[in-house]
């Protein structure tokens, strides 16, 4: 994906708990590590997830998000990422309301709106997102800070354009970008930017 022009490697972490499906863990994030220069951008749908953020840190991650519903102290999780050195997310699931970054948003490097239940692959875009990333985008831009704004889930070809002009400057896109193979990759990133 690096050759094709992606910006980020998305990485997700599943734990079989937080979410259905179980994932990598730092060690796969560590091979990974090896073999790009990209930013590794990991995704811990995990719960416990303060035993597991310095592993990850460990292991090469540059962004480490964590889930505000994965825990009960979202605002210590953070602070444990920014501790390592590491850029700092807080992802939102569907029925999360964009207010839950508000005492938060101060110590955020990426907020992540999920546009479908994490877990799984492959879903549809829930469309009632468009409003939350709408809402989050001006509740960054309000504080300030460079935070940048991600969505992750059923984004294609037709549902980037409406993530980008809610205001979401990173896109995650799975099932898109690896249609038709490794000869396809960077035509489907153009596409999800907006080109032919």
């Amino acid at each position: 994906m690096q050759r094709a022009g992606a910006d980020y490697i998305h990485v997700d972490v599943m734990d079989g708990h937080f979410v259905p499906n179980l994932s990598i863990g730092p060690m796969v994030v560590k091979a990974l590590r090896a073999h790009t220069t990209l930013p590794l951008d990991v995704h811990l749908m995990i719960e416990s997830v303060d035993a597991f953020i310095p592993h990850f840190a460990e292991a090469g991650a540059d962004i480490i998000t964590v889930h505000a519903e994965a825990g009960a102290h979202a605002h210590r999780s953070v602070q444990l990422v920014k501790s390592l050195g590491k850029r700092a997310g807080l992802s939102l699931n569907p029925a999360t309301p964009a207010d839950a970054v508000d005492y938060l948003i101060d110590a955020l490097d990426l907020v992540l709106v999920m546009s479908v239940n994490p877990g799984f692959g492959g879903q549809g875009f829930i469309a009632n997102q468009i409003g939350k990333l709408a809402s989050l985008r001006r509740k960054i831009d309000a504080s300030g800070r460079a935070i940048e704004l991600e969505v992750d889930g059923g984004i294609d070809a037709a549902t980037a354009p409406l993530a980008i002009a809610a205001g979401a400057d990173v896109l995650v896109a799975g099932t898109a970008s690896f249609q038709g193979g490794a000869a396809c990759y960077a035509a489907n990133l153009q596409r999800l930017r907006g080109g032919p």
